[in-house]
């Protein structure tokens, strides 16, 4: 079983902060791309970020230059650094992650974590 659980969500007026992270836990083998998604009241969930196994990440041209990704491949974990925060970056926040389990450690799955609100207020 694999679980992806996210935390740092809320409530943050237009121009602040917040941070969220992702761990995953459970028979894991590995992990290649980690990703946080978001999807706002009626609209398509949309990807915010991404992160390879190297590193390397790619941004939604929406949040270039305010948000970060990283990870910590130790512990399994995803963060997403939010700044500068918009109203309209208000939505639902899951993180995904491509990763195989110790049973079948040659074939590599998408897993979702359960979200996570985030709301900016104007």
């Amino acid at each position: 079983q694999v679980q992806l659980v996210e935390s740092g969500g809320g409530l943050v007026q237009a121009g602040g902060s917040l941070g969220l992270s992702c761990s995953a836990s459970g028979s894991i083998a590995s992990i290649n791309a980690m990703a946080w998604y978001r999807q706002a009241p009626g609209k398509q969930r949309d990807v915010v970020a991404t992160i390879n196994s190297g590193g390397g990440t790619d941004y939604a041209d929406s949040v270039k230059g305010r948000f970060t990704i990283s990870r910590d491949n130790n512990k399994n974990t995803v963060y997403l650094q939010m700044n500068s925060l918009k109203a309209e970056d208000t939505a639902v926040y899951s993180c995904a992650a491509k990763l195989a389990t110790t049973r079948f450690p040659s074939v590599t799955s998408t897993y979702w974590g359960q979200g996570t609100q985030v709301t900016v207020s104007s």
